[in-house]
């Protein structure tokens, strides 16, 4: 008989309590909700500098009355309508400033250009490291054609040795139109571009150096095989077997390798500045800059794996190629736009 006279004596004074809490904080939520409100509307002309000011204290103490409710145990609809309200103002006071189509229109307005003119002196210092890895392996290969080997993996040469007559190697660039998507071959050279451009980068923490291995060692593979069709007469027809889609993957490389260098060289050389701040200033210009190495990977997958099988003739691979080269130039040092995403050193 007691126990049923005090259950409803303990919802009444549950009840009360949670009124009495609400009462007395009721006025910063609706206050809150409302600025939330209209700036989640666009409205932002409406709102006074006063709710401005008060909107991250507003957002503490409704934040507070949250973790309040919980401890207490308040009525399901009192949390509900907290934790709602605080999921909204987080958003509003910590979260992105714009929508990823924002993002992306400063991105490709001008922010990724900017980027890569930042780092231009490591652009320049990768190019020729390219340059050279590429010199290297030519220069291996034609005076001891053994290297070929220790340079190109036995799945990526396939019929591509030394020894190979000019008919078989000219059947490994044309002929392939019929072809549905990417060769075995050109399958494996993407993978492995890609692998060297994403390690090029993650290992510039190490002053650089590792990048600029990496850059030696593929560029390598390249100078070799350039080597093998040159011997066989077809070094021309091999440039445009290249350039229908190298011209968009060396240059991901390049800037990827350039990132991973510029990284090293603020850790290395941070100047007047603290070395973590060098090293993070460098690390978000150098993300970003990644970040279009990405969508550049994807372009020279697509004309990897269809273009160069379309176009089965050197001199349209060559302008197609060329018309790449071109675009990203003028992208790169040409075009401003937009350089809000980044700033220069």
């Amino acid at each position: 008989m007691n126990a049923a006279v005090a259950t409803p004596s303990a919802i009444e004074t549950a009840a009360l309590r949670s009124d009495r809490f609400r009462l007395e904080r009721e006025a910063d939520w609706k206050r809150l909700e409302t600025i939330i409100t209209r700036m989640e509307k666009g409205r932002l002309r409406g709102l006074s500098d006063d709710d401005l000011l008060a909107l991250p204290a507003l957002y503490r103490t409704v934040a507070s009355s949250l973790s309040i409710a919980r401890e207490t145990s308040l009525d399901a609809a009192t949390l509900a309508y907290l934790e709602a309200l605080v999921q909204r103002a987080w958003f509003v006071v910590y979260g992105p400033r714009s929508s990823l189509g924002q993002w992306m229109r400063r991105f490709l307005g001008g922010g990724w250009s900017a980027a890569v003119r930042a780092i231009w002196l490591d652009v320049l210092i990768a190019l020729g490291v390219m340059v050279a890895g590429a010199v290297v392996g030519w220069l291996l290969v034609s005076h001891d054609p053994e290297w070929y080997f220790t340079l190109v993996s036995k799945d990526m040469a396939g019929a591509r040795v030394p020894g190979a007559s000019a008919q078989v190697l000219r059947g490994t660039l044309f002929g392939q139109s019929g072809q549905e998507g990417m060769s075995v071959f050109a399958a494996q050279l993407f993978s492995n571009n890609a692998q060297v451009s994403i390690l090029a980068f993650a290992l510039g923490f190490a002053f650089g150096l590792p990048s600029l291995l990496l850059l030696v060692q593929n560029l390598s593979v390249l100078g070799a095989m350039a080597w093998l069709y040159y011997r066989a007469g077809l070094a021309i027809d091999f440039a445009g077997w290249i350039v229908v889609h190298g011209t968009t993957e060396l240059f991901a490389i390049l800037l990827a390798g350039a990132a991973g260098l510029h990284i090293g060289r603020a850790i290395a050389f941070p100047g007047a500045r603290p070395v973590l701040q060098s090293a993070a200033e460098a690390g978000r210009r150098a993300a970003l800059v990644m970040t279009g190495v990405v969508l550049m990977l994807v372009v020279a997958a697509m004309l990897e794996g269809f273009a160069r099988q379309l176009v089965d003739h050197t001199p349209g691979r060559f302008v197609v190629g060329t018309f790449m080269l071109v675009l990203w130039c003028a992208y790169f040092f040409a075009f401003r736009g937009n350089a809000g995403l980044t700033r220069q050193p």
